[in-house]
């Protein structure tokens, strides 16, 4: 076989790090040999991998092609080892073990901590990193391999992952306790033409928290009057607590600023408001022990 792991862990590192220099500090290898080692990668395979822009490697459409089953193949790699203690020259020894996780920013923020807690009181699990974006930016990462699991609260319909259905979560409709519509008549629940009239914040497109409320609220609103969007959930708490308008976030979300009196939750001629949450991994993902311990914990605790 001409292709070789080595190959494979010098083009992820450059991917990742998008310099040779770079990636063969992450790898402790020389930039020479980084150098070479792409250079005989990019031959073998018959086409350049990476868009040289000065001193940066750019990955290119080849090497995006690659990227995803080069991260499967170390992984797996990875998890021989690690099953087996087999050390870089052989040898029996003790890897240190990282779980990637990426989550979706209600659940990264308000959810993850404690539960990341409740699953690394035990010693035996393995340590774990965190990366929080929207539920696109999540399921991109998860496609790519960049992170082993995903918590994801929007639908997801990426061809190469597995999607399963975690927790429900209800959605809340809130204002500043200013609001004209929180000091209507005492115990009142507030009409669909006044929601329909009012200002909302909504987050950002991509977000699925923004997917999910224009799921639940379109049907029977028909728009929603958006004066601002935001790329956060706490800028869009902090705007409705300022009075700028009406926002439907989770209830994980929104109980800290409620508890204080910032925000009211609305009662509404409306249904409850529920979403599914999801864990999404990729169809070729290797469990490892640690991976399939978080997925259990995650069902059990979540």
């Amino acid at each position: 076989m001409r292709l070789s792991l080595r190959q494979l862990e010098i083009f992820t590192a450059i991917s990742d790090h998008g310099t040779t220099t770079a990636a063969g500090e992450a790898i402790a290898l020389s930039q020479s040999a980084i150098s070479g080692a792409l250079v005989e990668l990019e031959g073998l395979l018959g086409g350049k991998l990476f868009d040289r822009i000065g001193k940066r490697l750019l990955i290119n459409d080849t090497g995006r092609s690659l990227l995803p089953q080069a991260r499967a193949l170390l992984d797996g790699a990875r998890g021989i080892e690690t099953q087996f203690g087999i050390g870089l020259r052989g040898q029996a020894v003790t890897l240190p073990i990282r779980l990637k996780l990426g989550a979706s920013t209600t659940i990264g923020n308000y959810l993850l901590p404690d539960l990341i807690a409740g699953f690394c009181a035990d010693a035996s699990a393995p340590e774990v990193d965190v990366r929080i974006g929207n539920t696109r930016e999540v399921a991109s990462a998860v496609t790519r391999l960049e992170v082993d699991l995903g918590l994801i609260e929007g639908p997801c319909h990426e061809r190469d992952l597995v999607v399963r259905p975690w927790i429900e979560d209800e959605l809340v409709i809130v204002c500043a306790a200013l609001h004209p519509l929180a000091r209507g008549a005492s115990g009142a629940r507030v009409s669909i033409t006044s929601l329909r009239e009012a200002s909302w914040l909504l987050r950002e497109a991509g977000s699925g928290t923004r997917e999910a409320v224009e799921q639940a609220l379109l049907p029977h609103l028909h728009q929603l009057r958006s004066t601002m969007d935001f790329g956060g959930t706490e800028a869009i708490k902090q705007a409705a607590a300022a009075g700028l308008g009406l926002t439907c976030l989770s209830r994980y979300a929104v109980q800290d600023l409620v508890a204080l009196g910032r925000l009211v939750v609305l009662k509404t001629t409306l249904r409850k408001l529920t979403r599914r949450f999801y864990l999404i991994h990729h169809r070729q993902k290797h469990f490892s022990v640690g991976m399939e311990a978080f997925v259990q914990h995650c069902r059990f605790d979540g």
